[in-house]
Order: structure tokens, then sequence, then C-alpha cells
């Protein structure tokens, strides 16, 4: 079977949901076996209510810009099929799926735990695997190295993105390597070294430069750390 993970994220009105705050924006992106497939999904909500000057300095997200858009009642049809079987990778999870459970249920659907396979916090792995050190995304960025300079604020689908490739680094995978099939590739680059002759010319050997020695020693160094259990063949 097919790996599927959706990498979700939420924007909202404000918060607690218990006050009646509403979701503003969804983004997605979409990870077959751990590579990013390009198909994402991102809509923005009309809520049907003001935003909150805390919520709207920390998205962006003004009531005049959201005026225009469909409610939630217009596109849950389109976001269930998206996300429908899949495993869903959302930081802090409880806050993201109590705002969509909310959303469904006054749009007369079952919650979201009865359209997807599972839903995966990303935050409490990150909690296991470092006790005791702040977890938010912008710390695991940080910590893990993923460029989040166009991240001044939040916003659904960017921080979707981010959070994408830190989930794949904090679970020891792979990036996606922007390949034109990502869900081939591996499957084609394996077929391709089982069909190059023996009997090949000898590949001509070209030592690295002594800074790029230099800059691997160095990257080796912070891997080591992000992670005091990395090890890496002397």
């Amino acid at each position: 079977m097919t790996l599927r993970q959706i990498v979700l994220d939420t924007e909202t009105t404000g918060m607690p949901v218990e006050e009646g705050h509403r979701l503003i924006e969804i983004g997605a992106v979409e990870l077959i076996e751990r590579r990013l497939s390009h198909n994402n999904f991102h809509r923005y909500l009309n809520p049907g209510r003001a935003v909150d000057p805390g919520a709207f300095a920390v998205h962006g997200l003004s009531n005049d810009f959201l005026e225009g858009k469909p409610p939630f009642e217009e596109v849950v049809a389109e976001f269930l099929d998206y996300v429908r079987g899949a495993e869903l990778i959302i930081h802090n999870a409880a806050f993201d799926v109590g705002f969509l459970d909310a959303e469904l249920k006054r749009a007369g659907f079952p919650p979201l735990a009865d359209h997807v396979n599972l839903v995966t916090d990303s935050l409490a792995i990150a909690r296991e695997k470092h006790p005791g050190q702040r977890n938010s995304l912008d710390a695991l960025c940080r910590r893990y190295q993923v460029d989040n300079s166009d991240r001044t604020l939040h916003g659904a689908l960017l921080d979707s993105e981010i959070l994408a490739d830190v989930y794949l680094a904090l679970t020891g995978g792979q990036w996606d390597l922007s390949f034109d099939n990502p869900a081939e590739s591996a499957t084609a680059n394996q077929a391709a070294l089982g069909t190059i002759p023996v009997d090949r010319p000898r590949l001509r050997v070209i030592a690295p430069e002594a800074d790029a020695v230099a800059a691997h020693a160095e990257w080796v160094d912070r891997l080591r750390q992000v992670d005091a259990d990395f090890v890496w063949p002397v």
C-alpha cells in the first residue's frame, strides 16, 4: 500500500474554538512515500465573524480580505476528498483538529478522525525526541536548518511546506529532491543502477578541495549538535 501523508496547517479568527472562533485558512501539502508530490490544498475561508486583532497580528488576514471568500460549507466536500484515507501530520494537532471538527459538525459531517487514517502530532514527536527544549516550528527550523526566511507572518500553506521539511528531518527521512516524477524516481534510479555494464571504463576520481573538506566537517559537527547519537563513518 502506498504511504500517503498530508501535512496540514490552519489559521483562525482567534482562540479558543469554544468561544465561536472559526477557520479562515487551510493549507496542506501531500507526501507520497515521504516525498512531496506538489499536490497541494489551499483555501481561504469567510468565517462569518470578525478576526481578532491578536490573530490578525499573527497571520495578517483581514476582514476585508476574507469577505469575498467561500464559507467552509462550500469547500468541505473538496477538503474531505483531499484528506480521505491519509495520515495527517499536524504541529500541535489538538488545536487544528478542534477547529476542523467544529467546522465539520457545523456543516453536518462526522469528525475528522472518521475521514482519515491517522492524525500524527509532530509537536509530540519533537517533544519526545528533544525533551526540555523549545519545539515550536521556528525552533525546529533552526535546529534542523530548514529555511523559514519567508515566514514573516504565519500562513497555512507556507507553514505546511515548512513543516513537511521539518517532519522529514525530525523522523530521519529524505527531503523531496524535486524529481519530475517523485513517486517513480526511487524505482527508476535503482533500475538504472542495475543496468550499468560491469566492463565500463574506470571512473575518474577527483579529490575534494581543502575548503570543501572543511565545510563538510563543519556540517557533520552541526549534525552532531542536533543529535548526540548521530554517527558518521570516519
